[in-house]
């Protein structure tokens, strides 16, 4: 047989496999109905949903952000397939992000977008690696083929808007719990409306909860673009508490500049309870800048319980690099509650070198 000709039986056989993953989601225990969107998304979905009074699925699939994550509820370690079976109508399951893959792709695996529906309304939403097994129930599944991805963060995005109209669930999940899956969901999209949707969610004059989950998001799952974003948010955003709260985003983040970004919020933000997530999420980071950050706020920060949050964060330094420090500051610090923290700290480490000091301060032999 001809090269030529084995090449092109391997890449139909390809094709043909990308089809039918495409045609056949990887769903059990449900009816599952195939409809092409031809017209519009929202449009056709929106007259799905306004046909169902008993519980249904409505699920597509969407090109996913590049990321070296699983999106699965269960992981089966034993297993190739890595992604464990997850269950549709089991309320207390989410999903859980891995960098731990077991599988290797030519590319990005799709993202699995999931509406329950009951009494002509979405109740909830939920997102998946297309590598999941979804168990649905024994519900009705209608899986939509041939969506845009801009058209899925236009319908994502409007019940993110609308989630606040709704009336209360049922299951007594909440109405957040829809904001939250739909957002997630827009976050993992590989389209370039998802920054833009994600951006407007960020906006000051809007709820904040949603400007939480949007920033986690954007830090989590959005690259240079989310970091870029977030960045000015840092120093500039009106808000202490969305300020404190990004902190933590930025420790999530994969950019090398989020450590600068957190060590200029211990330095100069103006609310002592940022500055002092900034140095507790430093010391998560670790490193010589944050080691430095750390304990110029110690000795320069005008507040004392600041001061006590850079002693924790030494505490939470690698032993070889946090004791010493905490040994210095116990010694020679001229505030006497911070000498006293940095006391407890080392006697909480367990560290002989501690235990050296202690007999020194306690003038024995």
């Amino acid at each position: 047989m001809k090269i030529q000709s084995v090449i092109g039986i391997a890449l139909a056989a390809i094709l043909a496999a990308t089809a039918a993953r495409a045609d056949n989601p990887s769903i059990v225990n449900g009816n599952v109905q195939q409809r092409a969107v031809t017209s519009g998304l929202s449009g056709e979905f929106d007259a799905l949903v306004k046909g169902q009074t008993s519980p249904v699925w409505i699920g597509y699939e969407a090109p996913a952000v590049n990321g070296d994550y699983e999106e699965c509820c269960n992981f089966d370690y034993g297993s190739t397939r890595f992604c464990g079976q997850c269950r549709l109508e089991d309320g207390s399951q989410g999903f859980n992000m891995t960098s731990d893959k077991r599988t290797t792709h030519l590319e990005a695996p799709d993202l699995v977008v999931m509406f329950r529906v009951e009494n002509r309304a979405v109740e909830k939403v939920r997102v998946f690696s297309e590598d999941c097994e979804l168990d649905a129930g024994g519900r009705s599944v209608y899986w939509l083929t041939g969506v845009n991805p801009a058209e899925s963060v236009e319908l994502l995005t409007s019940l993110v808007k609308g989630a606040g109209s709704r009336p209360e669930p049922e299951d007594g999940e909440g109405r957040d719990h829809i904001a939250d899956g739909a957002i997630a969901a827009i976050a993992l999209h590989a389209a370039p409306e998802a920054d833009a949707a994600l951006r407007g969610f960020l906006a000051g004059d809007e709820p904040e909860k949603m400007r939480e989950r949007a920033a986690f998001w954007m830090a989590s799952a959005r690259g240079r673009v989310g970091f870029e974003t977030l960045k000015p948010l840092a120093r500039a955003d009106s808000d202490d508490r969305f300020r404190e709260k990004l902190m933590f985003d930025f420790t999530l983040s994969k950019q090398p500049e989020a450590i600068d970004v957190l060590i200029d919020s211990a330095h100069h933000d103006p609310s002592p309870r940022v500055r002092g997530q900034a140095i507790f999420w430093l010391a998560q980071k670790a490193g010589k800048k944050a080691e430095g950050a750390i304990t110029e706020a110690i000795e320069r920060d005008p507040e004392t319980e600041v001061k006590k949050k850079a002693v924790f964060a030494l505490s939470q330094l690698p032993k070889d690099e946090g004791v010493p420090l905490l040994i210095g500051v116990a010694r020679s610090n001229s505030n006497p509650v911070v000498r006293k923290d940095a006391m407890f700290w080392l006697g909480q480490s367990n560290d002989p070198r501690a235990l050296d000091f202690f007999e020194q301060v306690l003038g024995r032999p």
